[in-house]
């Protein structure tokens, strides 16, 4: 199962572009997904995922995000690779959306999660009552 479920903030406007062959929309845009855990006495951090919205959605995703917006996406990784002109082959693995929603509340600056967790519940997938599934007591049990 290929199932990907993130909340987080734009980093930029959707870039849109069309397909030569029948004119289909495509939308690109990064999300900065906050990490679950911060390590004591440092910043939290964030990942930077590249999202791909096709057809319809890709519309609706140039017209309505917009940069700094926290929103929904599911959807699945996919891989690709090509060659460019030099012969050098390129790698890139992105999230294609399935479903998008908007995770901020309609008035701006107030912080909620409201359409998010109508849909989803309470919590991220795995997340406890406490925040944490795990608890980490030195950074030598990491795994990174």
């Amino acid at each position: 199962m290929n199932k990907v479920i993130l909340m987080g903030r734009l980093t930029r406007d959707p870039e849109v572009r069309y397909t030569q062959t029948n004119n289909t929309v495509v939308a690109s845009f990064s999300l900065a997904v906050n990490r679950r855990f911060v390590r004591q006495g440092e910043e939290r951090q964030a990942d930077f995922i590249n999202i791909v919205a096709w057809s319809k959605l890709g519309e609706f995703c140039s017209k309505y995000f917009k940069k700094g917006q926290q929103v929904g996406i599911i959807g699945r990784i996919q891989t690709r690779t090509w060659d460019d002109d030099q012969g050098q082959k390129h790698y890139v693995t992105e999230v294609v959306a399935e479903e998008a929603y908007f995770a901020d509340s309609k008035r701006e600056g107030e912080m909620s999660n409201s359409s998010f967790e109508s849909t989803f519940g309470n919590s991220m997938p795995g997340a406890t009552s406490g925040g944490m599934d795990f608890e980490v007591s030195s950074s030598d049990d990491l795994p990174f």
